[in-house]
């Protein structure tokens, strides 16, 4: 079943999503040679609960952190850990949410660690690029796979792969709802982008192949070739006066 939020939802939601950005700063900013997924992790928690929210993944359908941080080849759901120290030329996925007055907050974004190659920075900025491609898609009136239409398109013309097991997805008193948002398709089909529809967008792109596996510890999902892979993530709402990016700018 979709939702269609009201305005008073959507301002809740859009502050759950200035929380999760606000964090991924402070992450952003702490990503060295030398820093662990440990160390990101409780910075992550512990600015949430001083905000007086709860980390939406920690405990969801199993899962022990509060945020996923996916290094290289690993595409999403990297588990934190003490014994995984960043590289110089590595590059990570910071991916958080949090659960704040009742209402969810998605997003995610890779960066590099000190000094990356132009190919990881190229995979970056593409993968950025069709971020932006897919939320100005999302339009009143639109249809859903405009969205994944926008994303495929950017990224295989750039010579990479957008995976295809793993979407985005509605977002709001649940962490996913209704309805799926692959980031492929063909533009006009799906269900039509109203008034109230919230969404997070997260375009999950491969170096090389398209094709993942998940590794034996049941999250950690990696690229099947071994390439790079980046993913970035926003939440946006459809409303009357058009698209709205949650969160800000």
């Amino acid at each position: 079943m979709i939702f269609y939020r009201s305005p008073a939802e959507i301002e809740a939601l859009d502050r759950a999503n200035a929380l999760v950005l606000k964090v991924l700063d402070a992450l952003e900013k702490m990503v060295a040679p030398g820093v662990t997924t440990w160390d990101l992790d409780r910075v992550s928690e512990e600015m949430v609960l001083k905000a007086g929210a709860r980390p939406a993944f920690k405990g969801y359908r199993g899962y022990t952190r509060s945020l996923c941080a996916s290094i290289n080849e690993e595409v999403i759901h990297g588990i934190p850990s003490k014994k995984r120290e960043l590289k110089e030329g590595d590059i990570v996925s910071l991916d958080f949410g949090v659960l704040l007055d009742g209402y969810y907050g998605d997003s995610a974004r890779t960066v590099g660690v000190g000094s990356i190659s132009p190919e990881a920075a190229r995979l970056l900025q593409v993968t950025r690029e069709a971020l932006a491609r897919g939320l100005a898609a999302a339009k009143p009136g639109g249809r859903l796979s405009d969205i994944g239409s926008a994303i495929q398109c950017h990224v295989e013309a750039a010579g990479f792969s957008v995976v295809r097991e793993f979407v985005g997805h509605g977002i709001g008193t649940s962490l996913h709802e209704d309805p799926q948002v692959p980031n492929y398709g063909t533009p006009g089909t799906g269900p039509v982008l109203r008034d109230g529809l919230v969404l997070a967008v997260e375009p999950m792109v491969n170096q090389g192949t398209p094709e993942v596996r998940v590794l034996p510890d049941g999250w950690t999902a990696v690229t099947l070739d071994g390439g790079l892979s980046a993913h970035f993530e926003r939440c946006l709402a459809v409303t009357g006066q058009g698209t709205r990016v949650l969160g800000g700018p």
